[in-house]
């Protein structure tokens, strides 16, 4: 993906207000703008590119996609949820904005993500190709994923729970976004509903691997490389591979589920974008 324009793209996409509405927009943008690797941006974005040549076109999807990963950022860090201070290296928005406004910010980032993928639509050369995207990065997003798998996530904190309720947990809460980047990539660009598939399936397997690897930076990176706090996990009673399995089994799974990656990447063809992008999110080390 090229950074830049869709840096760009995400920035124009709330403008800086000065009316009443200014501190929710100051702490829509603060949280949004403030970095990150934007990895399910740049997969939805590769997927694209593994059958057209351009990227501008996806551009309102990833951005959706970011604004509503965000969004649920602002409100994991929420000291309702998993009370953090600290995310992408400096203040979380709450922290920095207040309670109110990091909620409000939350739920403004969702619905712009909606506003954008709306528009997107009633411009869109297929307007069915367009609501088959919207329709699987919204389902991706509500209760029948990352908000489920949230859910699910709140209601094991602190008990006894089995390798089923965990998997649950990760297909949803982590996965169904990457998963959705993935697909919706694949919509936009033409795939065939066989290769729809097989995205699916690829963004569920890095799903997995990017939590288990989470599970694994919570205990052993430091802030500095997170940018956010470690032991968040331990503290709020969280349920993990790693707590049921243990160091080892948990870094033989994610070995496992690179070469699964590796072999689904490899049915495409002009996969380099691609293979590049999942190299370095099962590689990573922050």
């Amino acid at each position: 993906m090229n950074r830049a324009p869709f840096e760009n793209f995400l920035s124009e996409a709330i403008p800086e207000r000065s009316s009443y509405e200014a501190p929710v927009t100051r702490a829509m943008r603060y949280s949004l703008l403030a970095g990150g690797k934007r990895i399910r941006p740049s997969l939805m974005v590769a997927a694209y590119r593994l059958f057209q040549d351009q990227e501008a076109e996806v551009y309102p999807y990833a951005a959706a996609l970011e604004m509503i990963h965000t969004y649920s950022l602002i409100h994991d860090d929420l000291p309702a949820m998993d009370d953090d201070d600290l995310r992408r290296g400096r203040p979380s928005c709450h922290i920095a904005h207040g309670e109110a406004n990091a909620i409000l910010a939350g739920d403004g980032l969702l619905n712009q993500a909606m506003e954008l993928v709306v528009s997107a639509g009633l411009n869109a050369k297929d307007p069915r190709q367009a609501l088959r995207a919207a329709h699987s990065l919204f389902t991706a997003a509500g209760i029948q994923g990352m908000i489920g798998g949230q859910s699910a996530d709140l209601l094991f904190e602190g008990k006894e729970a089995q390798e089923q309720d965990l998997i649950f947990i990760h297909q949803k809460k982590t996965a169904a976004l990457i998963r959705t980047a993935l697909e919706v990539g694949g919509i936009l660009g033409g795939a065939t509903e066989e290769e729809c598939k097989t995205l699916k399936e690829l963004g569920e397997v890095i799903g997995y691997a990017f939590q288990l690897q989470d599970d694994l930076l919570d205990v052993f990176a430091t802030v500095e490389e997170l940018g956010k706090p470690i032991g968040s996990d331990e503290k709020n009673g969280k349920l993990t591979f790693l707590k049921l399995y243990g160091v080892e089994q948990t870094r033989e799974t994610i070995r496992e589920l690179f070469l699964q990656a590796d072999g689904l990447v490899s049915s495409f063809e002009k996969n380099e974008e691609l293979q590049t992008i999942v190299n370095e999110i099962l590689n990573r080390r922050s």
